[in-house]
């Protein structure tokens, strides 16, 4: 089991510097360059897509004062995300967003702000979904405690969701691949079909999953509010 997980933890670095996480910032470097170029094609798709979601935030949050400019950080975080999981899909290249250190590093700072924010300036607003209207007294009590659990898991779900979603798939065509040394011959196209399909899903995956993260740590936001 050691070794089928190595895959997700590469050792390569120069001069005893790990090079892991080179990856997720390699984008930093490609994006200020854009900005200086005619916009091409492949710029008006992506701005049509950020305009999209900008609008869709800013129905999920509300129509407040001090949300103005709040849904850039989701979209910032909706792009940060897809990036990583889309290098992940090539080989050789480390999938930041398959750990936990990664997923949580994001969800966390971003649940506790909110709870923060919240708790302090609309604590009676954050008391009142602890009891579900028309909740009978004696379960009262319970319904607190379920109400607090749910809410204190909210960033390890949401990191979970994001590293176990990116690990599955990317273990699954790991495990294929591996097979394909000791298959006979004429199963190893239908092997390559697999993959390919497989590839197709994971591309799907790796843009639901930030979407999802994105949509989630919105609607934490506004529940605040």
């Amino acid at each position: 089991m050691t070794n089928l997980f190595s895959v997700f933890d590469p050792s390569s670095s120069i001069m005893n510097l790990t090079m892991n996480w080179l990856s997720t910032f390699i984008g930093l470097m490609i994006i200020p360059t854009s900005i200086w170029l005619i916009p091409s094609r492949s710029i008006i798709m992506w701005n049509m897509i950020t305009h999209k979601l900008h609008e869709e935030f800013k129905l999920l949050i509300g129509k407040k004062k001090i949300n103005k400019g709040s849904t850039f950080i989701f979209i910032s975080l909706f792009s940060i995300i897809l990036y990583n999981n889309f290098m992940g899909l090539f080989p050789y290249i480390f999938t930041s967003t398959s750990h936990m250190v990664m997923t949580l590093s994001l969800a966390l700072p971003l649940w506790l702000s909110f709870m923060i924010y919240g708790w302090i300036n609309n604590t009676k607003h954050l008391f009142a979904p602890l009891v579900p209207q028309g909740t009978p007294g004696a379960l009262m009590p319970f319904m607190v405690c379920i109400e607090t659990i749910s809410n204190v898991i909210r960033p390890g779900t949401l990191a979970i969701r994001l590293a176990a979603n990116m690990i599955a798939g990317h273990l699954l065509m790991t495990l294929l691949g591996n097979t394909g040394s000791t298959m006979m011959m004429y199963l190893v196209p239908l092997l390559i079909i697999t993959q390919i399909l497989l590839l197709m899903l994971e591309s799907a995956v790796a843009i639901i999953q930030s979407y999802v993260f994105a949509v989630l740590s919105t609607l934490y936001s506004s529940e605040v509010n």
